[in-house]
């Protein structure tokens, strides 16, 4: 079983803190998400961690191609819907912002992704986790070089990629409102 004491979590948690307290929320829904995931924080590191019964946060990442024309989604094996990558923060992720491009590379099989390290959402929502609990789950925009070839892990039953603007059904919550703010982080790649 891994280390879940707060302490394994310390660094962590100090990131998720200073992430969430300096970004700009991308939606109206998201600074409330933000505010909610904050004041789960006060908890301190456990926060970070699953067996934190009120609720824990998590990370994850919508992959687009190099152009943003399309989007990188599994096919969840848990729940069977289409949803971005992510999940779990683990003892050894230092930020957010890793722990995201973590997931995203185990559950693509993609070497060679790149991540915004700017948050593009903050969603809140139930899970099954430890009989019944939440992810705080602070999303990201990671992007895929060219010709990326993907390999389903064991938490999927499959993995697509889809345009943008015609996501899959059925479609997890809060899924596609990923698509314009991670959209936006491409385009800013792209300027600077």
């Amino acid at each position: 079983m891994p280390d879940t004491s707060p302490t394994t979590y310390a660094d962590l948690h100090a990131d998720a803190v200073a992430t969430l307290s300096r970004w700009t929320a991308t939606s109206p829904a998201a600074a409330a998400s933000r505010d909610r995931t904050l004041s789960l924080l006060a908890a301190g590191p456990v926060a970070m961690s699953r067996a934190h019964r009120p609720g824990h946060v998590t990370a994850s990442a919508l992959v687009l191609d190099p152009d943003g024309g399309r989007v990188l989604l599994c096919l969840h094996r848990k729940i069977g819907r289409w949803v971005q990558l992510g999940g779990h923060c683990e003892p050894g992720d230092r930020s957010l912002a890793a722990a995201a491009l973590r997931e995203a590379t185990e559950e693509s099989g993609i070497t060679g992704l790149t991540l915004d390290p700017t948050p593009i959402d903050v969603d809140i929502h139930e899970v099954a986790c430890q009989g019944g609990s939440r992810h705080y789950d602070v999303r990201y925009a990671v992007f895929a070089p060219a010709g990326a070839t993907e390999q389903v892990s064991d938490e999927s039953e499959a993995l697509g990629w889809f345009p943008s603007d015609r996501l899959p059904e059925p479609l997890a919550h809060a899924t596609a409102q990923l698509v314009a703010p991670a959209l936006s982080a491409l385009a800013r790649r792209a300027a600077g």
